[in-house]
């Protein structure tokens, strides 16, 4: 990442939270309280790919009003987006819309991007698949204890990690193996964060079975308003399974149902929205764990208050 990207000089304020909390009512009202100062950068990995506006749930041209959004629907279905590239693409935005004298508001649903922000992110390579199928082949083999013992072998840095924490002993593994330099190393190289201290920041965490509730809702909505057809564009192109926009809310499902697989389109839609909502749970709980010291509300109101509140706006 340029340097002079590393160095926050502008006022950001970050939303985050899981899909179906808020996040978009949420940005769009803080935006038009701060009156035209504001612009909005997306934090969401899907709502990157423009062939995807409806099954990523990205703000429609109405919602967006004269609010300036960025990195929305800016790369091709074909594209893949690592948090690293997320970053440096956000710093760039973000010096713009700091130079024009703006604050930038982050919202999104993915992590991984947030952290980058605020701690910095080491860029390291992707991993191929066929390395991701070896470690777990060579855990199988050796198990738990001795597969640890050779990360650890190779990567002595990784004593911190837990020891039933399989995943991140997985990540060390490939990585060594996938580059030759150990995680610990890559993690040292790491840019130093573009917003280290946001003005404002909150979680929308809304109660569980309420977050499903909207979830499956949405996905009936995201149907009514074109969601089919934005599978059937993908089919056309010929989108691999394994790209990233895959990931996109039903796209799998529908797909599947379109090429004949999942004969019933009820059963689609079904499955789909069980995905949603277990798609909920998983960004509910890496939240909670993951940003335990951020400001927790349960609806977008709430939300705007609390954000108000720490911008004295």
């Amino acid at each position: 990442m340029p340097d002079d990207l590393n160095l926050q000089t502008g006022r950001t304020i970050l939303i985050a939270g899981p899909t179906a909390s808020g996040k978009t009512a949420t940005a769009l009202s803080l935006a038009r309280l701060i009156e035209g100062a504001a612009e909005i950068v997306n934090a969401d990995a899907m709502q990157v790919y423009r062939d995807v506006p409806i099954l990523s749930a990205q703000p429609t041209l109405a919602e967006r009003g004269d609010v300036p959004h960025h990195l929305f629907g800016y790369l091709a279905a074909a594209d893949r987006c690592s948090a690293g590239r997320w970053a440096r693409d956000a710093g760039m935005v973000l010096k713009k819309v700091w130079a024009r004298g703006g604050t930038g508001i982050i919202v999104g649903g993915t992590g991984l991007y947030f952290r980058a922000l605020t701690d910095g992110l080491s860029e390291i390579p992707d991993i191929p698949d066929e390395v991701k199928s070896a470690g777990q082949k060579r855990l199988s083999e050796i198990g738990v204890v001795a597969f640890r013992a050779e990360v650890l072998a190779r990567d002595p840095a990784m004593s911190w990690i837990k020891e039933n924490d399989l995943q991140r002993h997985l990540r060390a593994w490939e990585v060594v193996e996938a580059t030759g330099r150990p995680l610990s190393a890559w993690q040292e190289d790491a840019p130093s964060p573009i917003v280290p201290v946001p003005e404002a920041r909150i979680v929308l965490a809304p109660p569980r079975e309420a977050l499903y509730q909207r979830c499956n809702a949405r996905f009936d909505q995201m149907m009514n308003h074109g969601a089919l057809q934005e599978a059937e564009t993908l089919l056309a192109q010929g989108v691999c399974d394994d790209l990233p926009v895959m990931k996109a809310l039903g796209a799998a499902e529908l797909m599947a149902h379109l090429r004949g697989d999942i004969s019933l389109l009820d059963d689609a839609i079904d499955r789909a929205k069980m995905n949603t909502r277990r798609l909920a749970k998983r960004q509910l709980t890496w939240f909670r764990n993951q940003t335990a010291d951020w400001p927790r509300v349960e609806t977008s109101d709430q939300a705007v208050q609390s954000l108000s509140a720490q911008l004295a706006v």
